[in-house]
């Protein structure tokens, strides 16, 4: 019998190795191999001081979503939650808020990808390589679900094995002087320049706004959850081992950074990863180095194109979208709303041709309040969810937040002081005035689309 388009459906084809470097990938990208160099500017060595806050945050909104992830798995994750819980209108905010962040943030990480390359040949234009990683990771995603996680996968798993193996070479620079004529290093870098905190705590709150942004992207879990074969061993195992690992990750490469160089003496062009090698002499794990943030920053933008097209696919059943967006593939891939997507990308093709030395700081801005609004939405429809439910459903949750209600509420007052830390902060400002006219966008939009409804 011949298939048809409304035969058609996602297919749940991510094992649990797929969802943990799904979550890797669209975490462990441009904030940490490049925006990190204006955290350490803005607190030194106490920046790891402030990852380990906002891990533990994160893990908090993490544990929010699977909570609902694993009682009711679905494609549009905590977009389809909001839609049911905090009525239409949250779920249209929430589905078109966080599109809007994986196109911004995917523009970042086509701004870092030129810098990358420039690192190699500085002759090249960075739009023009901005343009060919567009092309080339929109052709994986419009492959079936599988291809796609098969493809993140091996592509996460390059930055995580680059990552220890980094850590692992810079003790032994550290301990042993390995590449350093024989001198070890020590620790004294944390505390010499300055002290532990140089910036006193101030230093630390002000990076905490870059910080949350490197952090985009976990909550792709969640969103994966209609595609996973068993959400309900899958989710809790990615959810749980996926924070301490980020935190290793973060707090491991940072450490082992600032211990090996000065935190003053970091520059903000290009990767830290790459400056910090180049300082201890050693080229050859430099250039190894940068073809990791390559691969990073095109693994985090590729992770990015599949929660964006996830979740147009998903807005258009809520009819939160058009219903242009709800064909699929034969293979089973929101072809329509990858397209688009990537349509949308190309603005940052043209941005990085007009202001390229501006781009990352002003995406990066306006992607944290996306995300922050993202986030603020799981830990609100979470606590609608839990609402909802009588004391006997409650009791037969499987993956429960740990400490509800209070750990919830500390992660809506600590969101809510990030964005108005950005306040602070010159360059992050510009976002304090795109969302307003975002979220008004969005009102006037979901107004227009719920007339048209009732009248036609």
């Amino acid at each position: 019998m011949k298939q048809t388009k409304q035969d058609v459906q996602l297919k749940r084809g991510l094992s649990n190795r797929h969802l943990q470097l799904i979550a890797l990938g669209g975490c462990i990208g441009v904030g940490l191999f490049y925006g990190s160099s204006s955290t350490i500017q803005m607190a030194g060595p106490s920046i790891l001081l402030a990852y380990l806050i906002g891990g533990l945050v994160i893990f908090t909104i993490m544990r929010a979503l699977g909570e609902m992830a694993v009682a009711e798995p679905a494609s549009g994750s905590f977009s389809t939650y909001a839609n049911k819980y905090l009525g239409n209108f949250a779920g249209f905010l929430s589905g078109w808020t966080y599109w809007f962040m994986w196109i911004v943030v995917g523009m970042a990480e086509l701004t870092v990808v030129g810098v990358y390359i420039n690192y190699w040949f500085p002759d090249i234009p960075q739009w023009v390589t901005a343009l060919v990683v567009l092309v080339v990771m929109t052709l994986v995603n419009l492959a079936n679900v599988k291809a796609y996680g098969e493809f993140e996968f091996w592509f996460a798993l390059i930055k995580v094995v680059a990552i220890i193996g980094m850590i692992v070479l810079g003790l032994a620079i550290i301990l042993f002087g390995v590449g350093n004529h024989g001198e070890a290093v020590g620790f004294s870098n944390l505390w010499s320049h300055g002290g532990f905190m140089p910036n006193g705590f101030h230093g630390v709150l002000m990076s905490l706004v870059l910080v949350m942004f490197s952090f985009g992207g976990v909550e792709l879990v969640g969103v994966s959850a209609g595609e996973a074969k068993d959400p309900g061993k899958s989710i809790p195992s990615a959810i749980n081992s996926i924070v301490w690992r980020i935190l290793i990750f973060y707090i491991g490469a940072l450490g082992v950074m600032m211990i090996l160089s000065p935190w003053n003496e970091v520059g903000s062009n290009g990767s830290p990863f790459v400056q910090v090698f180049d300082h201890v002499g050693i080229p050859g794990a430099a250039h190894i180095i940068n073809f990791v943030v390559l691969t990073a920053a095109m693994s985090a933008f590729n992770s990015g194109l599949y929660g964006s097209g996830r979740m147009l696919y998903n807005l258009s059943l809520q009819n939160n979208g058009p219903k242009y967006f709800k064909t699929l593939s034969k293979n089973g891939s929101p072809r329509r709303g990858i397209l688009f997507s990537s349509a949308m990308l190309l603005i940052a093709v043209v941005l990085n041709y007009i202001v390229p030395e501006k781009v990352f700081i002003y995406i990066s801005a306006v992607a944290t309040v996306a995300v922050i609004t993202s986030w603020m939405i799981i830990l609100i429809v979470q606590l609608k969810f839990r609402k909802s439910k009588t004391k006997e459903e409650i009791d037969g949750l499987k993956f429960k937040i740990p400490l509800f209600p209070i750990t919830t509420y500390i992660s809506i007052a600590f969101l809510l002081m990030v964005i108005v830390l950005m306040a602070f902060i010159p360059d992050m400002r510009v976002a304090l005035y795109v969302a307003p006219i975002w979220f008004l966008i969005l009102f006037v939009g979901y107004k227009v689309i719920f007339n048209y409804r009732n009248y036609s």
